[in-house]
């Protein structure tokens, strides 16, 4: 199929169009007719000889398939700035073609790109607690910077965190809708879509227009998966979106990794459960390099970013925190200053975009 001719693109969305021919018989069709403006010409006779084709589905290839429905993606493809890739493409992610029935189809606004060789999904739940909030800025920034691209799904919580998290250190980042691409779904992420398109790609296996309807997201979890190398699961309560996702990272053979969390709090439990299943306990990115072939060059102890110039009190003070929550009295009392003085301090490191003030006086690393 040559899939850079606007006629076969045409004739590809109308086939989609039509009731029952999903990904499979489409490419059970074009295995057969070698395009897709020829499945449309083809007889009742010659349809039926194909695999999964039988004389309803056939008749409705014949009465069914809508020009109009064509003419209108291309109209709305046209007018976002979208693109389509099909299967056929030699730029179709090489990752998503080994999933069980990918897309023939993916509608694009941006680029996936040769430095997208090795994605990590990154999912969890959409209400994070602060611990999961800290986990997966750090996470998602520690390998955007490293050029790791992050996958996630733009939904509230964990998934914006992570895409802004990795435009924050200058990586890319992929985000799967369950809707078409054209609708930006929740609206406050309309702004973080934009920005996504510049340093990534906005998603989705669904036509121009598509509305986010609930079945839409178990679909668009196996396209989180099937775009990544693995599944990192930041944080999920029981029953959340995100264990869908690592349930088919697992049937797609991809790893799955999840982040331990207090066994107290309800929004742990389904990490804590995939732990206990056999998902890799991460408490590091280093440790995810390790599995993808990726390295980091940090020693034992943890030293101020490079190319951050810092006062040797600021240093001081930086070398205090983690990315666990301190407190700013501790801070003070470990640093030898007065809680004024360690304030300043800490406000300076706040401008630089190295530390951030969380509830209850206390301070994490950015």
């Amino acid at each position: 199929m040559d899939s850079t001719n606007e006629k076969e693109l045409h004739a590809l969305l109308q086939l989609s169009s039509v009731t029952a021919v999903g990904s499979q018989r489409v490419r059970n069709l074009i295995a057969r007719f070698k395009s897709p403006a020829v499945v449309l010409q083809a007889s009742t006779r010659e349809l039926v000889e194909i695999e999964g084709i039988d004389r309803t589905i056939a008749h409705n290839i014949k009465t069914t398939a809508s020009e109009k429905f064509a003419d209108e993606q291309m109209q709305l493809l046209a007018k976002h700035g979208a693109k389509m890739i099909t299967f056929w493409d030699p730029s179709y992610p090489s990752l998503l073609k080994k999933i069980f029935d990918p897309p023939v189809v993916l509608f694009l606004r941006g680029d996936i790109s040769e430095l997208d060789s090795k994605p990590i999904g990154m999912v969890g739940t959409r209400s994070p607690s602060s611990y999961g909030r800290l986990m997966a800025e750090k996470f998602a920034g520690e390998m955007a910077r490293k050029g790791v691209t992050i996958v996630s799904g733009l939904a509230r919580g964990i998934d914006t965190l992570a895409h802004r998290a990795a435009l924050a250190m200058g990586g890319r980042t992929l985000a799967v809708l369950g809707s078409g691409v054209d609708v930006i779904y929740p609206d406050e992420n309309r702004k973080l879509a934009d920005q996504i398109t510049t340093s990534g790609a906005l998603i989705s296996e669904f036509p121009m227009g598509t509305k986010p309807d609930a079945p839409h997201f178990p679909r668009r979890n196996r396209i989180i998966s099937g775009l990544s190398v693995a599944v990192l699961v930041v944080e999920a309560g029981q029953g959340s979106g995100a264990l869908i996702t690592a349930d088919c990272a697992l049937d797609q053979g991809r790893d799955v990794y999840a982040i331990p969390g207090n066994i107290n709090n309800p929004k742990s439990y389904g990490c804590n459960h995939l732990i206990q299943q056999g998902a890799k306990l991460i408490s590091s990115a280093e440790d995810i390099f390790e599995d993808i072939g990726g390295t980091f060059s940090t020693g034992g102890s943890v030293q101020a970013p490079i190319n951050v110039p810092l006062a040797p009190q600021e240093e001081k003070v930086y070398l205090l925190l983690s990315h666990e929550p301190v407190h700013i009295d501790l801070i003070a009392q470990k640093s030898g200053m007065k809680t004024s003085q360690a304030l300043a301090v800490l406000l300076s490191l706040e401008l630089k975009n190295l530390v951030k003030q969380i509830a209850g006086k206390n301070f994490v690393r950015a």
